[in-house]
C-alpha cells in the first residue's frame, strides 16, 4: 500500500488531536496557540459564508461546524483543567489569551466580565442561534416538498430539448445535493446550540471548582480565590464565546441566504444602492437633528452624509449606459459541428400550427404525455428510453407532425388542434359529422369533430381522444416498434452496471470476456427486434453467458438462447392456464422451405418470391379472425426456418412472435388454430404449388 496522501491524513490526526485535547494535559503557552486557531477558524469559516453567492457553495458547512464546534469544547476540557489546576498562580497561569480576555476586555472586574458574557449568551442562544434553526427547520421541510416539483420541471424542460441530457444530469444532482445540504443544515444548527449551553455549564463548573479549590487545597481565601479563578473563568469562557458567536452568524447567514450571481457584500450594496433609498432617510434625520434638545453635532452629519450618498446614486443612475458590444459577427465560411449533427436520438418535429400544443404555459399536457411515454415504455423494454425533444420545424405543413429515430421518419400525420378524434373500434353506430380520416397508430377508422360534439360521440360508441393523445399513442407505439434502434452500447452498460451490483459474478463472466460489449448490443438488438423485452436482464445474461462460451455470432447466440427465453416470449400471449394459440406450417412446406435454407450457404434466408407472396397471404387471412378478436398467436416452425419465416412475415405481421418449437414448454398445452399448406385448408393457395415444386 502506497503513503496515504496529505489531504487525506489530516482529517483523522485532527481528530486524534481532539481528543489528545481532552484527555492530555498541554502547557498554556500551546494552549494559547489552539485559542489563537480556533478564532482564526471561526473568522475564515465567517468570511466564506458571507462570500457565498449561494448556499450550496458552501455545502460543506455542516460537517466544518461540527468539526470546529467539537474542537472548541476540547480546548474548554484543557483549559478548565489548566484554570482549576493552576487558577492560584495568578492571571497568567492559563496563557496570556484567557489573561487578555480577563483582564484587558473586562478590565479586570469579574462581575463585569460575567455580565458581558450573559449578554453574548443572549446574544447567541436565544436570538441568533435559535432564528437560525427555525429558519434551517423550514428551509429543509420547503426543500423536501419542492423536490418532486424541481425534478418533473427538470424532466419537462428535457424533453423539449430546452437542456441536454448532461445539463439535466448536473440539475439533479443539485436539486439532491440542496435537499441534503438543508436536511444536514436543521441537524447541525442544535450543534450551536448545544454548544452555547456547554459554554454555560463550563462556566459554571469553573467558578465552582475555583470558589472550592483555592480555599480547600491551596489555602486562598474566599476573596483572593473568586478573584483569582473568576477572572480566569470568565476569560476563559469569552475566549471560547466569540468564536461561537461567529460560527453562529456564519450559520446564520448561510441559511438565510437568497441564490444570487454576487456574495453577500455585493447583493446588499446592489439593494441599497439606489437613491430612493437613501433621499427619505436624509429628510428624516434632518428634521430629528433641527429638533430641541436633539444631538444636533451628531444627527446632522448623518443627515448630510446621507443625503451626500442620494445624491450621488442619482448622478451614478443618470449616466448613460455603457454601450454594449457589438454580436460577434459569424464567419459565413465557418461551418459548426452543431450545424450539422443532432445529439437528440429522439426528435417530434411539428408544424407551426401545433406548437400550442407542445407550450406549457397554455396547459398543454403533451409533455407530460411525452414523459408518460417514455416511462411506461422504459418499464416495458427494461432500460432507459431517451429523450424526446419537441422541435418546431417550419418544413412541415402546419398540422403535421413527423417522429424521427436516429435522423429516420419512422411516423408522420395530421392532428387538428382545435377538434378531438372519434375512433370506431367496432362498437360504434351511426356516423359523425366531420373530417374522416385514419388513426395513425392502429389504422382504426375516425372522424375529426368539435369538442362539442364528444359527448355525443362517446354517447354512440366512439372512443373519443384529444389530439396530444393522439401524438403521444402514435409516439409510444413507434418508439416501441423501433426498439431496437434505441438501444446503444451506453445503455447496455447501464444494464451492466446494475447487474454487477446483483450479480457481481454473472457480470463477470459476460463483458468483456468472452463477449465484448459490441457483440453484447447486437444480441440484446436482435431480441429487442423480435419484441423481447430485456426487464429480466439477469436470465437473458445467464444464458448469454453459457451460449458465449460456443460462439461470439452474435445471430447464432440469439437462436441459441430462445429456448431459454420461450416462458417469456409466452407469457405476453396468454396466461398460465390459457393454452397458447398456434399457427403452424404443413410438414411438406416446412421440409421444402428447410432443404432451402441448408442450401443457401450465405445464410441470407431467401424465400422463392411466389412462394413466400402465396405463405404471406395465407397467414394474413388466417389471422384475420384472430386480430378481429385481439386473440394473440404465434407463428411456431422448425428451428432451421425460423430466422427465414421471421423476415418473411414481418412486413405483413410485424407484431407476431414467429417461434421454434423448442421455445414452446413441454408443459405448455397448445391449440393450434391454422396449418399453413394443409390440403383440406379451405381458400389454402399454396398447396397446389407445393405439389408441383414437390413433383
Amino acid at each position: 500500500m502506497g503513503r496515504l496522501p496529505l489531504r487525506q491524513a489530516a482529517l483523522p490526526v485532527a481528530i486524534l488531536l481532539l481528543v489528545v485535547l481532552m484527555v492530555v494535559p498541554i502547557p498554556s503557552a500551546l494552549l494559547d496557540v489552539f485559542f489563537v486557531m480556533n478564532i482564526t477558524i471561526s473568522l475564515a469559516v465567517l468570511m466564506v459564508s458571507l462570500n457565498a453567492q449561494k448556499p450550496l457553495d458552501f455545502s460543506a458547512f455542516p460537517t466544518v461546524l461540527l468539526f470546529a464546534t467539537l474542537f472548541r469544547l476540547a480546548l474548554n476540557v484543557a483549559s478548565t483543567r489548566i484554570v482549576l489546576v493552576h487558577g492560584h498562580q495568578g492571571e497568567a497561569a492559563a496563557g496570556h489569551v484567557i489573561q487578555a480576555f480577563g483582564s484587558f476586555l473586562i478590565g479586570g472586574d469579574y462581575v463585569v466580565g460575567i455580565f458581558v458574557f450573559a449578554i453574548l449568551m443572549i446574544i447567541n442562544l436565544i436570538v441568533v442561534t435559535k432564528g437560525a434553526g427555525r429558519v434551517s427547520e423550514v428551509s429543509a421541510r420547503f426543500t423536501l416538498d419542492a423536490l418532486p416539483g424541481k425534478q418533473m420541471a427538470i424532466d419537462a424542460d428535457l424533453n423539449a430539448g430546452l437542456i441536454t441530457p448532461d445539463e439535466a444530469k448536473l440539475r439533479r444532482v443539485e436539486v439532491a445535493t440542496e435537499a441534503d445540504f438543508y436536511g444536514s443544515m436543521d441537524g447541525s444548527s442544535k450543534f450551536v446550540k448545544g454548544d452555547a449551553v456547554a459554554a454555560l455549564l463550563i462556566l459554571a463548573a469553573n467558578v465552582v471548582g475555583g470558589l472550592i479549590l483555592g480555599p480547600v487545597s491551596h489555602g486562598l481565601t474566599m476573596a483572593q480565590a473568586a478573584h483569582s479563578y473568576l477572572l480566569l473563568a470568565i476569560g476563559d469562557a469569552l475566549v471560547a464565546q466569540l468564536p461561537s458567536l461567529m460560527l453562529s452568524i456564519a450559520a446564520a447567514a448561510i441559511v438565510t441566504r437568497v441564490s444570487s450571481s454576487q456574495d453577500l457584500a455585493g447583493q446588499i450594496g446592489t439593494q441599497f444602492g439606489a437613491a430612493r433609498t437613501w433621499t427619505p432617510v436624509a429628510v428624516i434625520l434632518a428634521l430629528l437633528g433641527v429638533m430641541p434638545g436633539m444631538p444636533h453635532l451628531v444627527i446632522l452629519p448623518a443627515a448630510a452624509g446621507a443625503g451626500f450618498m442620494a445624491w450621488r446614486l442619482h448622478k451614478m443612475a443618470m449616466r448613460p449606459a455603457a454601450p454594449e458590444p457589438a454580436p460577434a459577427v459569424p464567419d459565413p465560411a465557418k461551418i459548426g459541428w452543431d450545424e450539422v449533427t443532432d445529439a437528440m436520438q429522439v426528435n417530434l418535429d411539428i408544424g407551426y400550427g401545433l406548437v400550442p400544443l407542445a407550450d406549457e404555459r397554455r396547459g398543454a399536457p403533451l409533455m407530460g404525455r411525452i414523459t408518460g411515454v417514455r416511462r411506461q415504455l422504459s418499464k416495458d423494454l427494461g432500460f432507459v428510453v431517451p429523450s424526446v425533444r419537441v422541435r418546431d420545424d417550419i418544413n412541415l405543413a402546419p398540422y403535421t407532425y413527423r417522429i424521427m429515430v436516429g435522423g429516420v421518419c419512422v411516423g408522420e400525420d395530421q392532428v387538428a388542434p382545435e377538434e378531438m378524434l372519434a375512433l370506431d373500434t367496432g362498437q360504434a353506430v351511426g356516423t359523425l359529422r366531420g373530417k374522416k380520416a385514419k388513426d395513425p397508430t392502429f389504422g382504426l377508422d375516425a372522424t375529426w369533430i368539435a369538442p362539442g360534439d364528444a359527448d355525443a360521440a362517446t354517447g354512440a360508441g366512439y372512443l373519443v381522444v384529444d389530439p396530444g393523445t393522439v401524438m403521444a399513442t402514435h409516439l409510444n407505439h413507434a418508439l416501441g416498434s423501433h426498439s431496437a434502434e434505441l438501444l446503444g452500447p451506453d445503455e447496455v452498460q447501464s444494464l451492466l452496471d446494475g447487474l454487477k451490483e446483483r450479480s457481481p459474478q454473472l457480470a463477470a463472466a459476460l463483458v468483456p470476456a468472452p463477449l465484448a460489449l459490441t457483440t453484447l448490443t447486437q444480441v440484446l438488438r436482435g431480441l429487442l427486434a423480435e419484441n423481447v423485452p430485456l426487464k429480466e436482464f439477469r436470465r437473458i445474461a445467464a444464458a448469454i453467458s453459457v451460449v458465449a462460451q460456443r460462439t461470439q455470432d452474435a445471430d447464432d447466440i440469439i437462436e441459441a438462447i430462445r429456448p431459454d427465453l420461450g416462458p417469456l416470449i409466452i407469457g405476453r400471449l396468454c396466461g398460465v392456464r390459457e393454452p397458447l394459440r398456434v399457427m403452424t406450417l404443413e410438414g411438406g412446406l416446412e421440409s421444402l422451405l428447410g432443404q432451402a435454407m441448408r442450401a443457401d450457404p450465405s445464410r441470407r434466408h431467401a424465400i422463392e418470391p411466389d412462394l413466400g407472396r402465396r405463405i404471406v397471404d395465407a397467414l394474413t387471412h388466417a389471422a384475420q379472425p384472430l386480430i378481429a378478436e385481439a386473440k394473440p398467436f404465434a407463428l411456431v416452425v422448425q428451428p432451421a426456418i425460423r430466422v427465414a419465416i421471421r423476415k418473411l412475415v414481418r412486413t405483413c405481421l410485424p407484431d407476431t412472435p414467429v417461434m421454434s418449437f423448442f421455445e414452446v414448454p413441454e408443459d405448455k398445452s397448445v391449440e393450434v388454430v391454422a396449418v399453413i399448406g394443409a390440403s383440406g385448408q379451405p381458400q389454402n393457395p399454396i398447396q397446389p404449388q407445393l405439389q408441383a415444386m414437390a413433383a
